[in-house]
């Protein structure tokens, strides 16, 4: 067993997996108990609705998967299989749900597409792209959404946000992490698609600085992958982008439209509910961004009832943040602690057996 074997193998030990959900149902237990109405658990009416809702939340989940693994074989132009994009997308959900999720998961993405074949300059390419067609995404659907529900329904409960009540306020966040999405997707776009080798001059130049001048060789790292990234890039089809960006959008869009589908299995919820519903989960994902906990873990179920309360009856909020966690987020870590074994004995006996 090789070092990068061992360290993988690390990486998804069983304590990875209790402490995000010590966490998140720590927190989800606490607000149960504190709001807890029986009244309101009691009036709940499970129709056939109800549960097809539920059926839809789970399929969404799936839609929304199966995009992510579509445009993974986009991004690596149909080198890895529909099976071998399964566990690919599984494992790289797994490592974001057990990372904080400023860190994400891209470290050990790079490592698990690369022992899928694909070169390490093409897989490289593969997670800055996937990082920039997310970020993309974001940047063009918020002023969307604010044009259409407007940014004083957006933020209406402003200052009863849970954690929200800082000296910027939930819509200064909001803004200062947009801004600062923006200005990233601003860079990468410069760096792979005007002028990499500027960008890496650019980079080594400014970590030259003594205060920062100890990570100089990985800017320098970063300016090369930036590069090579440009080439894998650059010389795409406008068809490939295409693509690749209806990826992005199905299985974001299919996110979020989670929460929607939850929300109308226990409320009538209108039209225009459905899109402020949408907006406020676009504001909730930059809180998340930031969150130091795994996978967001507790941060996520404190939010949830704060943003997205006004539409759920009242007592049932923190029973729905559980309910959103265990749809959207819990089956990731068993999932990907089950596929790992087979996904180890499969591509390192493909690298046994290659030719040398």
């Amino acid at each position: 067993m090789d070092k990068q074997h061992r360290k993988i193998l690390s990486f998804f030990r069983i304590r990875r997996i209790i402490v995000p959900v010590i966490i998140g149902l720590g927190v989800a237990s606490f607000l149960f108990i504190r709001s807890f109405d029986r009244e309101a658990f009691s009036q709940i009416s499970w129709t056939p609705a109800s549960y097809s809702y539920i059926f839809v939340s789970l399929l969404l989940m799936v839609v929304r998967d199966v995009a992510y693994m579509y445009r993974l074989r986009v991004l690596t132009d149909g080198q890895i299989s529909w099976r071998r994009s399964f566990d690919v997308i599984m494992l790289w959900e797994f490592a974001s749900a057990v990372t904080p999720s400023i860190i994400g998961g891209s470290a050990i993405a790079l490592f698990i597409i690369h022992r899928e074949g694909v070169s390490m300059g093409r897989t490289t390419a593969i997670v800055f792209i996937t990082a920039f067609l997310d970020e993309l995404f974001y940047i063009l659907m918020v002023p969307i959404m604010l044009l259409w529900v407007g940014p004083t329904d957006l933020f209406t409960t402003e200052g009863s946000y849970v954690l929200m009540n800082t000296r910027f306020g939930t819509q200064g966040i909001f803004v200062l992490g947009y801004l600062f999405i923006l200005v990233l997707t601003t860079i990468i776009i410069y760096g792979v698609f005007v002028n990499p080798r500027g960008f890496k001059y650019v980079l080594l130049a400014i970590f030259r600085l003594p205060f920062i001048r100890r990570w100089r060789p990985q800017a320098a790292e970063t300016g090369n992958e930036i590069i090579i990234t440009s080439r894998e890039m650059k010389e795409k089809p406008f068809s490939f982008w295409i693509k690749a960006f209806a990826g992005t959008m199905l299985s974001w869009t299919a996110r979020f439209w989670v929460v929607n589908a939850m929300i109308m299995a226990f409320a009538a919820v209108s039209f225009s509910d459905h899109l402020l519903i949408y907006g406020r989960q676009l504001v909730m994902w930059v809180i998340l961004l930031i969150s130091p906990t795994p996978g967001g873990s507790g941060v996520a179920e404190l939010v949830f009832s704060g943003f997205l309360g006004d539409f759920i009856p009242d007592g049932l909020t923190p029973a729905m943040g559980l309910l959103w966690r265990i749809i959207s987020y819990y089956p990731y870590l068993f999932i990907g602690v089950i596929i790992l074994p087979g996904w180890l004995k499969r591509v390192y006996a493909r690298k046994k057996d290659a030719p040398s």
